[in-house]
């Protein structure tokens, strides 16, 4: 049985494509679906339907363009209550493409309408397992983020319910299958996936924590609720998005791809509230850019800071980018339902900077010109997660995660200098252009973060010190 992973990574998603004798389905796609559907056609095939593995935290799914684009059906999992035309199956329910069949196996618990779809081949041997975030490689879905959206289903109710659905449902399943998840390690999703995309259960049953054999039901409820992080804001609106409906692809790209002059682009930060957004690299905002910009660059994790940054998803948005970024910016955004992009800078900054307009910059020094500047009264702010910080960081600097940012401002002095940093300098930057916007002008940012800092002779410690916040 052919069945091909279509994998994004700055998302760690992965949707599933099959085709057999004319016919397609797509599992869990993503919102531009214009990819799906060259697929299907380069093997002469119609999508017959749009398999929904549950209702997406992470990300806005496409299955409404692909039904309108292509006629396919929808299909989600019991109890599902989608705000649009759909099939809503029963559990053990068969559906064919072509000489497969994809049968619905109702597995809740990372939410309630959560579906795992078995896939048996054209000999009705059975082949593989498409888990969405009930069973990840390494781990299993979080069972804490419906309870964002209905207060009634707390994270213990669906951590038990995810437990039976896995003895029950998975684990009787044969070695031999292969197990297809929706995510990968990176996804705020689980807490411990690994970089493998696909696996044997078998292999899974053997090294998944989760699926240990002995594993009583309290101690699983246990160990997977240890160590859960604050899931990113933007998750329930996602999820609201996925039930109720959301607007075409199309339409939103049309009204972000407006280009806008050096003069159109100020006129319109001014007369709206639209926040500008450079998704330029951290080395080359520092050297420039617009005042009162953001800096979320694409080749870092975009799409979840963007979430964690920007709170109001409905946020009036102008884009700067490097020349032929544009549309990668806008598909970005509205992936995570940031769909109010509202034009471009055309020709980017460097058109900007032509144009005689104001700039700005933020400091930098390399590590080693920390090291030699620093003293025991240097104030070090890390904006790492905890975890990171955890587990060594500068002595007696001071942990504001970056997502926690805003919420700790206090902290933040505006009456001393300070050191920034984070890991690699992506983070920072982030944090340098939201100070910057704040009114800060009293730091320098680490190149390179923590991981050229951990090569300097800067005092050092592996234990949280008493400053340690959050």
């Amino acid at each position: 049985m052919k069945v091909e992973q279509i994998y994004t990574g700055c998302l760690a998603h992965a949707a599933y494509y099959i085709e057999n004798n004319g016919e397609a389905a797509i599992f869990d796609p993503l919102r531009e679906v214009q990819p799906y559907i060259d697929r299907a056609n380069k093997d002469n095939a119609k999508i017959k339907y749009v398999f929904e593995t549950h209702f997406h935290a992470d990300f806005v799914s496409g299955h409404l363009d692909l039904k309108a684009k292509t006629g396919a059906q929808i299909v989600f999992g019991p109890t599902a209550k989608p705000g649009y035309d759909a099939i809503v199956a029963e559990d053990g329910q068969v559906f064919e493409v072509g000489n497969y069949k994809v049968k619905v196996l109702h597995t809740p618990g990372h939410t309630m309408e959560s579906t795992t779809y078995l896939l048996i081949d054209e000999n009705d041997k059975e082949h593989g397992i498409i888990t969405g975030d009930t069973l990840f490689i390494g781990d299993v879905g979080r069972p804490d983020l419906a309870q964002h959206v209905i207060a009634d289903l707390t994270e213990e109710k669906l951590a038990r319910h995810l437990f039976h659905s896995l003895r029950n449902k998975i684990m009787p399943l044969s070695d031999d299958l292969i197990v297809y998840p929706n995510h990968g390690a990176g996804s705020a999703c689980g807490k411990m996936m690994s970089k493998e995309t696909t696996d044997t259960l078998g292999n899974q049953k053997k090294t998944n924590y989760a699926l240990r054999a002995d594993m009583t039901e309290e101690e699983f409820v246990k160990e997977l609720l240890t160590g859960l992080t604050t899931p990113p804001g933007y998750f329930p609106k996602n999820v609201l998005m996925n039930i109720q409906g959301y607007e075409s692809l199309d339409n939103v790209m049309e009204k972000a791809k407006t280009p806008l002059s050096p003069e159109e682009f100020e006129m319109t930060a001014n007369a709206t509230r639209a926040l500008v957004l450079d998704t330029r690299n951290p080395e080359d905002f520092a050297k420039g850019f617009i005042p009162n910009s953001i800096n979320i660059g694409l080749d870092g994790s975009f799409a979840m800071w963007i979430g964690e940054m920007i709170k109001d998803i409905n946020q009036e948005i102008l884009l700067v980018t490097y020349a032929g970024k544009e549309e990668e910016a806008m598909i970005r955004l509205s992936r995570v339902g940031y769909d109010n992009t509202i034009g471009y800078l055309k020709g980017g900054f460097e058109a900007w900077k032509a144009a005689g307009k104001e700039i700005d910059t933020t400091a930098r020094i390399s590590a080693q010109e920390f090291a030699n500047k620093y003293n025991k009264d240097t104030l070090v702010v890390d904006v790492r997660k905890k975890s990171e910080f955890d587990s060594e960081h500068v002595v007696d600097a001071v942990n504001i995660p970056l997502n926690s940012i805003y919420s700790n401002l206090s902290e933040i002095p505006k009456d001393k200098s300070f050191v920034l940093h984070c890991a690699g300098g992506y983070r920072s930057m982030i944090a340098s252009s939201i100070l910057k916007q704040l009114g800060y002008d009293n730091f320098v940012d680490v190149e390179g973060g923590f991981k050229e800092i951990a090569s300097t002779d800067i005092p050092k410690t592996d234990y949280v010190c008493p400053t340690t916040l959050l």
